[in-house]
């Protein structure tokens, strides 16, 4: 009886796991039997908080979503070698477990190597400075640690059975990542680390697919995966492999100094249309959200805190409207025909003039897409004696291949204008009140006492990138019979650091910095020395290591050099090179050793004569938190260069005197023809970055305190905390199509403009056109909207009467008020 019962519950233990088996072939993943064509999002953990990803992952579910995609980052989960980290905003298996929760499968994108403008493209700079190392090449001691680290996030998921395998919500795992773009400068050797890849990823015997991102040779059985705006034309390298896009770029990230890019609603739609029109299986927003780059997270270098990304859910997590809901349209358009995209039978027609016509038929059933790639024609398309108008740039799906159900370039959803709200739990406008402190710098600018020394200037990356600051310290003398004396002396550094304060003599001589894309530079200031000995100190500044390109770990940063003194001898310059002196070096600010943001840190702070406009200098002050559950910012106009913390915990650097550099177009921006980082983009002029995210999660309900450390002097004055809400949401819906419109939580507090028919502007902006319905639409929409949170409207001539626009296109548009 005992053995039966043992067995009994031995049936149940296995029964239980309801493994998934994951499978895929030249049309589609398999997962248990059903073939699937499948939509992701990617989000990055790091990159919001434990506390933020439920709502992230329901928001994602209800936008239409399948899975979820993340990279996993090496250098944030092993700073240290050998030592973890996998604590708060790093508990990768609390955000796989979230996932799972949500009923949502998971991509697994291990790499470890992942670019994703992160610092150091993922790696722990400590692999840099190991005896005999080569990255990304088939170097022995390289690929020991990329295996352990491998092995280690392998096991750790194994243990916590989140494979499909074992009944899991990963269905996909990726090893390495976009070698393919930078392969052939590695030559052979990068080809046998591919094989190495491939064979070791096969040994973790995980139980679902391993996909490579961007490797046209990817060993088999790997699946090589499509990167970019676009991936209709993207074909696998083995025909037994599905046709996958691992990142549709839903926009582009900001650098300082960079303007606002966009990527459109329209667009981004047409490029998922035509994805699937062509056989795709799976797609992945890059990113679906993208977050923000806490700490020292950003890489590039010069990435900003900010990492929006232009995603469907903004960097606090709010819809990003028309995108996300326009999109959400579409996935559940392409799900009412999965059975048939994955498996039906494909028939393509080019009619010319880039339009085509593709039908899907299983069954005895037809589901169609016409797509018209041209980027300024309309097209007029006659299927089955039908005419259809199919816009430039544009994919009409027809899921029964007779009733237009959806246009990439046709949006009937609302555009919600965010806008930013006063703090109301204080009494503003009082401004918040401030204390400070210095910088102690005067061992390192006056006593040029440092932790070690060298006869040389060193790479940045070898003290493991413990902080952003790194002093240079040597002396250099000099008497008045030297040849290199005379009253017209220069000090010239060679640097790339990426920003250089230079102090001569305990005086403050000058700074400079790079720019995005040229990152060495030549800082030159005449110099006044004194006869016999002087001190130089340099304090050298990272914004984050490059994350991109082949050899990028190689790429120095710092004090590079020559560092020279330039004199004059008549017409004569005299050059002498103090790159060969010993130099003293000490790593990061004391301010920051001593962690001076620590909210429980109880030095001395002085609230009298608070200093603006100077360098090196702390602020600190307390505020309430704002009330209510919106999203909240701080405003760092008029601050210089730095970083903030909120209770002790980071918030990122800051750079709001950067300001957005080039030429922005004021014309309107259009969807047609293929996208660009550089189309569509605004706030030229502009501080780069102004309002900086607050995690609620960091926030105490009773008094918060805020720390700055200003590096460049600025003015903490304007200083404020405000919340990000919908300020203003304009719908829009074609003839006989339901307009939704929301204050997303708030109300609907008045109509400011409604029309019928034909109309002109954008949102904030619109106008009555030529035609439009002889009703008042405004007090029809009014009493169907005003005083809900959310409320929805036919788009049809029964409800507003008829118009004077013939055979106009028809649109109804309303801008409210929340």
């Amino acid at each position: 009886m005992k053995i039966c019962l043992f067995y009994i519950f031995l049936l149940y233990l296995v029964s239980s796991i309801h493994a998934y088996q994951v499978s895929h072939d030249g049309r589609a993943i398999t997962i248990n039997g059903e073939r699937r064509i499948l939509l992701s999002g990617s989000i990055h953990y790091p990159r919001s908080t434990p506390e933020m990803w439920p709502d992230l992952i329901k928001k994602s579910k209800e936008g239409g979503l399948d899975a979820i995609e993340t990279y996993v980052f090496w250098n944030a989960h092993e700073p240290s070698r050998r030592e973890y980290d996998f604590s708060g905003n790093l508990d990768l298996i609390r955000f796989l477990k979230t996932i799972q929760d949500e009923g949502l499968y998971a991509v697994l994108r291990i790499g470890p190597y992942v670019c994703a403008e992160w610092n150091y493209g993922g790696f722990p700079v400590w692999l840099h400075n190991m005896a005999g190392i080569e990255l990304r090449t088939a170097n022995g001691v390289y690929m020991n640690e990329m295996e352990n680290f491998t092995r280690l996030i392998v096991d750790m998921v194994k243990e916590e059975k989140l494979f499909a395998s074992q009944g899991g919500p990963i269905i996909l795992a990726q090893i390495e990542n976009e070698f393919g773009n930078v392969q052939e400068a590695y030559g052979d050797a990068g080809k046998a680390y591919i094989q190495w890849c491939s064979n070791m990823a096969q040994s973790l015997n995980v139980g679902v697919p391993w996909i490579m991102c961007q490797q046209a040779d990817a060993p088999q059985p790997m699946i090589n995966t499509c990167n970019g705006y676009y991936c209709d034309e993207f074909t696998p390298n083995n025909p037994n492999s599905p046709k996958m896009w691992t990142e549709n770029w839903t926009g582009w990230f900001k650098n300082w100094g960079g303007k606002d890019p966009l990527r459109t609603t329209e667009d981004l739609a047409y490029s998922v249309a035509r994805f699937y029109q062509t056989g795709g299986t799976f797609q992945n927003y890059y990113m679906y959200h993208g977050g923000t780059n806490f700490g020292r997270t950003s890489g590039g270098p010069y990435i900003t805190t900010t990492y929006d990304y232009n995603a469907p859910l903004d960097e606090f997590g709010n819809l990003a409207q028309p995108k996300y809901g326009h999109l959400k349209e579409l996935h559940d358009v392409l799900h009412s025909m999965e059975k048939i995209l994955a498996s039906g039978t494909v028939n393509n027609t080019n009619l010319g003039n880039s339009v085509a016509v593709t039908m899907y038929t299983l069954d005895g059933e037809s589901s169609c897409f016409f797509s018209n790639a041209n980027e300024t024609t309309d097209a007029t398309i006659s299927y089955k004696n039908v005419y259809y108008n199919v816009p430039a740039w544009s994919v009409t799906i027809l899921p029964d291949c007779i009733t237009e159900v959806y246009n990439t370039a046709k949006v009937n959803t609302q555009t919600s204008v965010m806008v930013k709200k006063l703090n109301n739990a204080e009494n503003e406008p009082i401004p918040l009140q401030w204390s400070w402190r210095p910088e102690m710098i005067d061992d390192a600018i006056i006593l040029g006492r440092g932790q070690s020394s060298f006869h040389e200037l060193i790479d940045q990356k070898v003290v493991n990138d413990t902080s952003d600051y790194l002093w240079y310290m040597t002396n250099v003398y000099i008497n008045n019979t030297d040849p290199i004396w005379s009253d017209d002396m220069k000090l010239r550094v060679n640097a790339s650091g990426h920003v250089l304060h230079a102090y001569v003599n305990g005086k403050y001589l000058g700074s400079d910095w790079a720019t995005y894309g040229i990152f060495n530079y030549v800082f030159e200031k005449k110099v006044k020395l004194n006869p016999g000995k002087n001190s130089i100190s340099l304090l050298s500044a990272t914004v984050g290591f490059k994350n991109y390109g082949p050899h990028f770990d190689t790429i120095e940063s710092g004090i590079l050099g020559p560092v020279e003194i330039i004199g004059k001898n008549g017409d004569e310059s005299i050059i002498k090179d103090l790159s060969s002196h010993k130099w003293s070096y000490t790593v990061g600010l004391k301010g920051i050793n001593n962690k001076l943001f620590d909210e429980y840190n109880t030095g001395k702070w002085d609230s009298h004569d608070v200093p603006i406009n100077r360098m090196m200098t702390w602020y600190k002050t307390t505020f309430k938190a704002p009330l209510g559950n919106a999203p909240v910012v701080v405003d760092m106009q008029g601050l210089g260069k730095g970083t903030a913390w909120v209770n002790g915990q980071s918030i990122g650097r800051y750079w709001p005197s950067y300001l957005a550099e080039g030429n922005c177009s004021l014309d309107p921006c259009d969807y047609r023809g293929p996208y660009s980082a550089d189309k569509c983009t605004s706030k030229c002029g502009e501080p780069t970055q102004r309002w900086y995210h607050v995690p609620r999660s960091f926030l105490s309900s009773d008094e918060n305190t805020l720390v700055l450390f200003e590096e460049f002097g600025g003015n903490p004055s304007h200083v404020k905390f405000q919340t990000i809400e919908v300020g203003m949401a304009c719908g829009s819906a074609y003839e006989n199509k339901t307009m939704e419109l929301s204050c997303n939580g708030s109300r609907i507090s008045a109509i400011r403009f409604a029309n019928f028919g034909e109309t002109e502007g954008s949102c904030g902006s619109f106008g009555k056109g030529s035609c439009s319905s002889e009703q008042d639409v405004v007090s029809l929409v009014e009493k169907q909207c005003v005083g809900k949170e959310k409320c929805l409207v036919q788009a049809s001539e029964s409800v507003f009467g008829m118009t004077n626009c013939g055979n106009k296109e028809k649109k109804l548009i309303v801008e409210a008020v929340c």
